[in-house]
């Protein structure tokens, strides 16, 4: 039996580069396959979704979903570790990793398909992906093709001519606090990658990749666009730093845009629980209205499992008194 596992993906999913970013920290023998024509029928063996990441084991079943990817993996290879020993930073490692899938995506999805010059640079991208080889004249129905159709539903993730300017300002604040954050710090937690820098360096190096957004990185964020290069590939550099230095250091940006995630997610979780076809709330002052669905019914889920999560927490005044601080506690505590 071969000891390879194989990862189905796309160079465009930061999900799927998540989980490769994973196993190439981990060291854990693996095989990168494109998900295109070339690798179609063998993908559909091991996929339930038609998603990727899809990782086919050596036991030859097929796991899907990057987040329970890499807790699967982190059971079976616990060396190094992406957990902080400390309880209250493993914590912390969780709710940025779900903020990167979550909030971050919005941040990347948004930029990717709002604007045309962005629409048509990601179209040809994917289209070069799914057709290797093929020229660009012969790529161009099928890049219409995308472009339309992805275009079409960035409503998915909230993006609308309310939500545009909140997530707009959400991810140029986001970037603006990293950026304090990395200036002592390789990574999220210190010397060496954690669950949360996985979740969130995958967004935003999606994100550098397409014009808009990959300029305001570029213009502004220099030390958040080693960061995210560096998790393309990493490896650790030391240890992780004690909570009370992470802590201080992490609190405005727990303040932003995270809180601005958990007060999105908790109204989102509260629209599907009364069966409400549309959400409203307010994020950091600004009205955010979209329909309830589809992907959204799984935020709720990752919702419940991010307060099972914290709940699991050892007692922690520390902990709770920095959520609360930054207004993320009320959203985490509720059932």
């Amino acid at each position: 039996m071969s000891e390879i596992y194989r990862i189905f993906g796309s160079e465009m999913s930061p999900y799927s580069v998540k989980a490769r970013s994973y196993f190439r920290y981990k060291q854990i023998p693996h095989e990168w396959l494109l998900r295109n024509g070339e690798q179609l029928e063998e993908y559909k063996k091991y996929a339930r979704l038609p998603i990727v990441p899809t990782v086919a084991t050596p036991e030859d079943e097929g796991l899907q979903d990057s987040t329970p990817i890499m807790e699967a993996m982190e059971e079976k290879f616990p060396g190094p570790s992406i957990y902080p020993d400390d309880p209250d930073l493993r914590f912390l490692s969780q709710l940025l990793e779900e903020f990167g899938d979550e909030w971050g995506n919005k941040w990347m999805f948004h930029y990717r398909w709002k604007r045309e010059v962005d629409q048509v640079a990601t179209a040809k991208r994917l289209v070069a992906e799914m057709m290797p080889g093929a020229t660009e004249e012969q790529m161009a129905p099928m890049v219409n093709q995308v472009q339309e159709r992805m275009s079409g539903r960035i409503g998915v993730v909230g993006s609308n001519e309310t939500t545009s300017p909140v997530i707009e300002r959400s991810f140029k604040e986001g970037i603006g606090l990293l950026e304090e954050h990395l200036a002592h710090r390789p990574y999220l937690f210190g010397g060496r990658p954690s669950f949360g820098d996985f979740g969130l360096a995958a967004q935003i190096n999606a994100a550098s990749t397409d014009p808009t957004a990959g300029g305001i990185l570029r213009e502004s964020a220099p030390l958040v666009s080693a960061w995210h290069e560096r998790m393309l590939d990493p490896s650790a550099e030391g240890a992780f730093e004690p909570a009370e230095v992470i802590c201080e250091s992490l609190e405005p940006f727990l303040n932003g845009p995270v809180r601005h995630f958990l007060t999105w997610s908790a109204a989102n979780a509260e629209a599907i629980a009364q069966g409400s076809e549309e959400m409203q709330t307010e994020v950091d002052g600004q009205p955010w209205v979209q329909s309830v669905g589809g992907p959204q019914k799984y935020h709720a889920k990752s919702l419940k499992e991010l307060r099972r999560k914290f709940g699991s927490v050892p007692d922690s005044p520390a902990l709770t008194n920095l959520l609360d601080r930054t207004g993320c506690l009320r959203w985490l505590s509720e059932a």
